[in-house]
């Protein structure tokens, strides 16, 4: 009976070793396809939109909630907010607009062929548009961008004096350099036009976006030094700089990284 029991007990024994060095396999097989599976991708949102616009709030509510949730676990999601001037003529004047941001949404309007340029946009990567106000379209597009590889992008702050250091860029095409000064927690207290009445909230509002330079083709990395002009106006603990690779023809967001000014 004790042989028996003893048998069994070396079987047991030698099945949990197979078992634990299967496991072993497993594991080191999952480490290898993927050596980091705590790394997120960053992924680019860009909103379009204005103060004057009635069916802009809502989508900015929906951009504060991607910058602040984070919904999708594989990415890391950096945020921007364009506030076009068209809208201007409605009888409020949006202190954030630029003729600059309503060019580059025309920009994309030639790219995605919509008939017209609209606020709320959204565009993911540079890749997907749709209503600004689509909460589950800009996470499903969310994670589709996150499955794309990203240059790797370093920043540092030097007082006002940035540098920028790109590496492992992926692109068939030349592409510029964007650096972006953005500020979080505004708000505005609406007098005139379709939101009159309202304070409306904003997160990353587009302060100033500056072409930084080109990488041509075939290059791979890119360095730049970057002096950045703050107004005193802004409040240095929401401000943050967001520098980041497009693809001038495709406008396809190769890779975006940021840092807190303070």
């Amino acid at each position: 009976m004790k042989t028996v029991i003893l048998v069994i007990l070396l079987i047991f024994s030698a099945a949990c070793s197979m078992q634990t060095v299967e496991s072993q396999k497993q594991t080191e097989m999952s480490k290898a396809e993927n050596p980091n599976p705590q790394a997120k991708q960053t992924v680019l949102v860009e909103l379009f939109t204005s103060e004057g616009c009635s069916s802009c709030p809502p989508a900015d509510k929906a951009l504060a909630f991607l910058q602040r949730e984070q919904p999708v676990p594989q990415a890391e999601i950096i945020t921007l907010a364009f506030h076009v001037d068209y809208w201007n003529y409605l009888g409020w004047k949006d202190e954030f607009s630029s003729a600059e941001f309503s060019k580059r949404q025309e920009d994309y309007g030639k790219k995605f062929k919509t008939d017209s340029i609209y606020t709320p946009q959204m565009v993911v990567d540079g890749q997907t548009e749709f209503v600004g106000n689509n909460s589950g379209k800009a996470v499903n597009s969310v994670m589709e961008a996150a499955k794309s590889p990203k240059a790797k992008i370093e920043l540092t702050l030097n007082e006002n004096n940035l540098k920028i250091n790109i590496s492992e860029i992926s692109k068939t095409e030349n592409a510029t350099v964007f650096a972006v000064i953005a500020e979080d927690n505004l708000s505005t207290n609406i007098k005139r036009g379709e939101n009159s009445g309202r304070v409306l909230e904003h997160t990353s509002v587009v302060r100033e976006l500056k072409n930084v330079g080109t990488v041509q083709g075939e290059n791979s990395t890119f360095s730049a030094e970057s002096i950045l002009q703050f107004q005193s106006n802004w409040k240095k603990e929401n401000v943050k700089i967001i520098v980041f690779v497009q693809e001038n023809e495709s406008r396809k967001i190769l890779g975006v990284n940021q840092l807190r000014y303070k």
